[in-house]
């Protein structure tokens, strides 16, 4: 069965506040990347929040999403849907990535508030833990500073969601068949 690494990225809800709110996604961007380490298609969607619908200046300008790319957007259960749909679930072995925990625990959140399950979620990779440790670092890198470390060009826009995903991806392709721990990981899918 092929493998697909799936390159993920989200975007949430966000305020400037001491007091913190429930957050949910509002984008999810993802890149495939096939067995040789090609990116193959992206995904890219917008996601209407329930809890907090109206998006907040702060968000806005951390992420450059504005409430009428929300508005007309689909719900959280819908577009995971298409994302499963577009990732392949049960036609191929789908190896979900981001980069922190963040991603993976944010979509746990969202799908239980949504009263859906996403059973791929469980073969998540950190990919930020498997960089980190091959670098060689205590701390957990920052994904810019990966890209630099590897002699690559951030590309488009920070913090939102396809384009984080974009460059996981183009880090992903050119370092993966060095790491073993992610050679390791191929093998076991």
């Amino acid at each position: 069965m092929e493998t697909a690494y799936i390159l993920y990225d989200l975007e949430a809800t966000c305020w400037r506040t001491r007091r913190p709110k429930r957050v949910e996604i509002i984008e999810v961007g993802a890149v495939l990347v096939n067995a040789d380490f090609e990116l193959e298609s992206e995904f890219c969607a917008f996601v209407q929040p329930l809890i907090h619908p109206a998006i907040s200046k702060f968000c806005t300008s951390l992420t450059s999403i504005r409430q009428s790319d929300i508005d007309g957007a689909i719900l959280f259960d819908d577009a995971m849907v298409d994302f499963e749909k577009w990732m392949g679930v049960g036609e191929r072995r789908v190896i979900p990535m981001s980069w922190g925990e963040f991603d993976k625990r944010q979509l746990n959140v969202d799908a239980k508030l949504h009263n859906i399950d996403l059973p791929w979620l469980d073969a998540h990779v950190c990919f930020q833990e498997h960089f980190s440790k091959w670098k060689g670092s205590r701390d957990q890198i920052g994904l810019k500073n990966g890209l630099k470390d590897e002699g690559i060009e951030w590309s488009g826009t920070e913090h939102r969601a396809i384009d984080d995903a974009r460059n996981m991806a183009r880090l992903f392709a050119q370092v993966a068949p060095e790491i073993p721990s992610l050679q390791k990981l191929a093998r076991r899918a």
